[in-house]
């Protein structure tokens, strides 16, 4: 057994080159051999988003705060709020943030597929985000 503390890991900005906008990244769990599985939870600011991405096995997403968006590629954009669930199958591209006047956050769970758990591409452009 072993039980990691809130606030343990340190919450990191996400990365510019992988999102747009205001987003903080709290490392909730690593994977751990022979697991493959890690998560995390994502706090995104109005307006901030993820750059387009796919995942080798897929991703979980559980909204626990707020409302935001998610798109898959060539999908329309679909609203999501605290309590809602989204999964990706693996491969599929998509992008997520929060609504351009609200605040959302998300566990999001994924596993490392050869040492990596997401392939990132562009960033989403407005007209994207905007549907």
């Amino acid at each position: 057994m072993k039980i990691t503390r809130s606030g343990a890991n340190p919450s990191n900005p996400g990365p510019e080159d992988y999102f747009t906008g205001t987003v903080r990244i709290d490392p909730l769990f690593a994977a751990e051999d022979p697991g493959r599985a890690s998560g995390a939870q994502v706090t995104f600011e109005p307006g901030a988003r993820t750059a387009w991405h796919t995942h080798p096995a897929g991703q979980t997403l559980i909204v626990t705060f707020g409302r935001g968006r998610v798109q898959r590629d060539g999908g329309p954009v679909e609203e999501i709020r605290q309590g809602d669930v989204v999964w990706f199958p693996a491969g599929e591209k998509h992008w997520h943030g929060a609504e351009p006047d609200t605040a959302m956050s998300h566990i999001a769970i994924q596993e490392s597929i050869n040492g990596s758990p997401v392939t990132w591409m562009e960033k989403v452009s407005d007209e994207d985000y905007g549907g």
